[in-house]
């Protein structure tokens, strides 16, 4: 399943079981050559179909995963400079309403996003190299987690280098990140050691709060209080990362990256309701489209090994009409 030429994992194409071939154009725009992992693109509908949904802490680790997501979104919050009121007083002017705090200017976003994505990358490069490690002590296979935690990280780190085109960070920002980067990526490490099941909750929830910034970002660039936004282009390695349009704006990145933390909360969620050691990742030959993604928090045990098995029939059955 793999495309060596370009660097990515061929998908199945949900609707009619085939491999699609991610070097084609996509929506009019010549894909170029490049060395990054799989990652989806997104239908218009699809974009436009995710839901700000919360999976529910019902066992101790769980309650423990999301309080520290909680303490850790206060930090960031801090850090970043973010906030995001719940009501947003009606008439005022933009500029009446950034002075009193409730809203913030695309300086304040940009911050928020460039310090969110530069951690955002850690947890799929930690689980993926402690994953390794075992399989390589084990002398076993990993049953298709580890490449998917790869892409996980690839994926975050593209949403870093795609917002980095919009400014320069400091060298007291790029120091903030570099200490968060160092203390988060050990953390994480002996936390994945001790509760790999945990630690996957924590992502998910984390990508349930990434979802929720994103969301309101959006909203903020339709509702015309982010103007300096509305009209920018879309980076190229947007264009050519999401197979965006030739006319695409930033406002279409923000779309698809939120469809990317989508699917990050979904993915995490999922894992962490399977047995780490011995079960199979759902995902290793596709992923569900943005409209279950989307609506839907996680797979259940059951749920993702009916997955599996439907996977492995879709590649038979190609394989015996090629």
């Amino acid at each position: 399943m793999k495309n060596p030429a370009k660097g990515r994992r061929d998908s199945i194409d949900e609707s009619s079981g085939s491999v699609v071939d991610p070097s084609q154009p996509v929506g009019g725009h010549k894909v170029k050559g490049d060395w990054v992992l799989f990652h989806p693109v997104y239908s218009p509908e699809e974009l436009r179909s995710v839901e700000i949904v919360h999976k529910e802490a019902k066992t101790f680790s769980d309650k423990v995963a999301y309080a520290l997501v909680k303490y850790t979104r206060r930090l960031f919050d801090l850090v970043s400079g973010y906030k995001h009121p719940d009501h947003v007083p009606a008439n005022a002017t933009l500029e009446e309403l950034r002075k009193k705090g409730y809203v913030m200017n695309e300086h304040q976003w940009l911050n928020r996003i460039l310090f969110l994505e530069a951690i955002a990358g850690v947890p799929g490069m930690v689980a993926a190299t402690v994953r390794h490690l075992r399989s390589l002590r084990l002398m076993k296979r990993d049953s298709g987690w580890i490449h998917t935690l790869l892409e996980e990280a690839e994926n975050e780190r593209m949403h870093l280098m795609t917002f980095m085109t919009l400014r320069n960070p400091s060298a007291l920002f790029r120091a903030l990140v570099l200490g968060a980067q160092g203390v988060y990526y050990n953390m994480f490490f002996l936390s994945y050691l001790v509760s790999p099941k945990m630690c996957h909750r924590f992502v998910g929830y984390l990508e349930e709060e990434a979802v929720i910034t994103y969301t309101r970002c959006i909203e903020e660039i339709e509702a015309g209080r982010l103007p300096a936004w509305e009209n920018v282009a879309a980076p190229e390695i947007a264009k050519d990362y999401w197979r965006l349009g030739p006319d695409a704006k930033l406002l279409d990145v923000l779309y698809a990256v939120r469809s990317d933390e989508t699917t990050h909360r979904f993915v995490n969620h999922s894992l962490a309701n399977l047995n780490v050691k011995e079960d199979t990742n759902p995902f290793a030959l596709r992923e569900p489209d943005m409209h279950v993604k989307g609506r839907k928090v996680a797979f259940e045990r059951e749920e993702a090994a009916r997955y599996v098995e439907e996977s492995q029939k879709m590649l038979n059955e190609q394989r015996v009409t090629q």
